[in-house]
């Protein structure tokens, strides 16, 4: 996230396309980071409570399948989390070159990280893990 962050401030400093968001509106960006930071550490909360790994390359280790809060309504919270801090980011920046980014974002978290969880969740839990999986979607 923290990569796409910084090409997004490189794009929107180099390359700036029409200012998408006037200056007077992007006090929206704080409803967007508020909403994700809310995602990330509430959807972090239940793996603690749950005592289970939260670490994503040590999915493995998973202990519990966390199915409550956010999970219900999305298999990744957090990524989405992150998704809604970078469109926070995007909207205080203002232009319209950021934006671009975010389908990109999309598109390497759940290729590079989320598929490979998916297999190891679908290791570890089995059956239980394939019905949460026909019952909630990946992103939303």
């Amino acid at each position: 996230m923290l990569v796409f962050a910084v090409f997004m401030w490189l794009l929107h400093k180099y390359m700036p396309f029409m200012q998408a968001i006037p200056f007077s509106a992007r006090w929206l960006s704080l409803i967007f980071i508020v909403a994700g930071l809310t995602l990330d550490l509430t959807s972090l909360f239940l793996f603690l409570r749950a005592k289970t790994t939260a670490h994503p390359f040590h999915e493995n280790r998973a202990s519990t399948l966390v199915t409550t809060g956010f999970y219900q309504y999305t298999r990744n919270p957090m990524y989405l989390g992150l998704l809604l801090l970078l469109i926070g980011w995007a909207i205080r920046m203002g232009s319209a070159t950021p934006f671009l980014l975010l389908p990109l974002f999309v598109m390497v978290i759940t290729s590079k990280q989320i598929i490979g969880e998916e297999k190891a969740l679908s290791e570890v839990f089995g059956e239980e893990y394939l019905t949460y999986k026909s019952r909630v979607r990946r992103w939303l």
